[in-house]
C-alpha cells in the first residue's frame, strides 16, 4: 500500500490536472480554429463590424438587435458591392459564423487564465515552465487583438480583410496549438521528453518550420481566393508555371499579392515538405535506434499525404466548403500523431 501511494504521488500524477487543462486548451484551440476556417470560407469574418469584449458575449435577443447589427453591416463595403441583394435571414447565417467564432475566443481565453491563476497561485507549475505558460496568455491575448485588427481592414475600403492579416492572425493560431501540444506533452512525458541525439536536430525543425510556412501562405491562397484559379493538378492550366505570370515575378516585392503565384508556390512548398519528411523517414528506418518511432512516423506519413489529397481536391472541385474545411482542418493532424509513443519511450520528437 505504500508503494501504491508513493507512485499516485509522483510528478507524474501531481501533474495530471495540469495536463488535462492543457489538453483541453489544445483541443479549444484546434476547434476554434476550425470554426476561424469554416467563417472564412462562408465569408462570415465582416458580418459583426465592432468589438465589443463583454457586451458582445450575448447575442441578439430580437427582431430590433437584429435590424440594428444588420444596418452596421450594411454600411461597409462588402455590403454595397458584394452582398447588396443579402436578406436578414441571409445576414443571420454569416453572423452566426463570426459570433461562434468570437464566443470560442472568450471562452479559450477564460479557460486558460482561470486556471493558470489557480496553478499559479497553488504553486503547482514549476518556474522552468512558468514563463511559457504565460507567454501562451499573451498570445492568446494578442491573437484575439490581431483578429479584431484583420477584421479591421475589410470595413472601410476593401470587401475582404487584408490577406496578410489573415495570414498572421492563421499563423499565430497555430503557433499557440502547437505550444499548448508540446507543453502538454511534456507534463504527461516531462522526465523522458527530450529530442533526440541520433537524428539531426535540424531536420525536424526545418520540418515545422516548412509546415509553418505552408500553413502561412495557405492563408495568402484563402485570402486572395487563389485556389479558385487554376483548377487542375498536377499542371496549372496545361503549364507547370502559371501563364498569368513570370518567374521573375517571383523574386519581387508583391509576389504574394498575385494569386497566381501564391498557389503556385503553395503547390510547390507542399512538395518540399513531402520530399523532407521522406528523409527524415529514410532515417529511422534504416536506424535501428528509433524502432519505436516507425509507427509513429507511418501515422504522420497517413496525415501528410491526405492533407495533399484533399489540397488536390479542393483545387479541382473549384474550392467546395466541405473540402477546402477537412483541407483547413487536417493541418493539425500533421502534429498530433507525434505523441503516440509519449509514455513508452524516452525523446518524442515536439512536432
Amino acid at each position: 500500500m505504500i508503494d501504491m501511494y508513493i507512485n499516485f504521488m509522483t510528478d507524474e500524477n501531481k501533474n495530471i490536472d495540469i495536463s488535462y487543462w492543457l489538453l483541453l486548451t489544445t483541443f479549444l484551440v484546434a476547434l476554434m480554429i476550425i470554426v476561424g476556417g469554416l467563417t472564412r470560407l462562408t465569408n462570415s469574418g465582416l458580418s459583426i463590424t465592432n468589438w465589443e469584449l463583454f457586451s458582445g458575449i450575448l447575442p441578439p435577443l430580437s427582431l430590433n438587435d437584429w435590424k440594428q447589427l444588420f444596418s452596421l453591416y450594411q454600411q461597409i463595403p462588402e455590403y454595397n458591392l458584394v452582398n447588396s441583394s443579402m436578406t436578414l435571414e441571409q445576414f443571420k447565417v454569416i453572423y452566426w459564423w463570426e459570433y461562434i467564432h468570437r464566443l470560442l475566443g472568450r471562452i479559450v481565453g477564460l479557460f486558460y487564465i482561470i486556471p493558470l491563476i489557480y496553478f499559479t497561485y497553488k504553486k503547482k507549475i514549476n518556474k522552468n515552465s512558468l514563463i511559457s505558460f504565460y507567454l501562451i496568455f499573451f498570445l492568446i491575448f494578442f491573437q484575439g487583438t490581431i483578429g479584431w485588427y484583420m477584421v479591421k481592414s475589410g470595413l472601410s475600403e476593401r470587401t475582404d480583410f487584408s490577406h496578410y492579416r489573415l495570414a498572421l492572425h492563421l499563423t499565430l493560431a497555430f503557433v499557440i496549438f502547437i505550444l499548448l501540444l508540446w507543453n502538454y506533452l511534456k507534463y504527461i512525458n516531462h522526465e523522458d521528453f527530450n529530442f533526440y541525439r541520433k537524428l539531426p536536430l535540424y531536420l525536424p525543425i526545418i520540418f515545422i518550420f516548412c509546415i509553418l510556412l505552408q500553413i502561412t501562405i495557405g492563408a495568402f491562397v484563402s485570402g486572395l481566393d487563389a485556389g479558385q484559379i487554376y483548377q487542375s493538378w498536377p499542371l496549372m492550366d496545361k503549364s507547370y508555371f502559371p501563364d498569368d505570370s513570370n518567374i521573375k515575378n517571383l523574386f519581387s516585392l508583391n509576389f504574394f499579392d498575385t494569386p497566381s503565384l501564391v498557389q503556385f508556390i503553395h503547390r510547390n512548398m507542399a512538395y518540399l515538405i513531402l520530399l523532407i519528411f521522406f528523409i527524415i523517414a529514410t532515417i529511422i528506418f534504416r536506424n535501428n535506434d528509433f524502432i519505436y518511432m516507425r509507427k509513429t512516423i507511418l501515422l504522420v506519413f497517413v496525415s501528410l499525404f491526405l492533407q495533399i489529397v484533399l489540397g488536390i481536391l479542393t483545387v479541382i472541385s473549384g474550392t467546395q466548403i466541405i473540402l477546402a474545411s477537412m483541407h483547413h482542418s487536417n493541418v493539425k493532424c500533421n502534429f498530433k500523431p507525434l505523441n503516440q509513443n509519449k509514455m513508452q519511450f524516452k525523446g518524442t520528437i515536439p512536432m
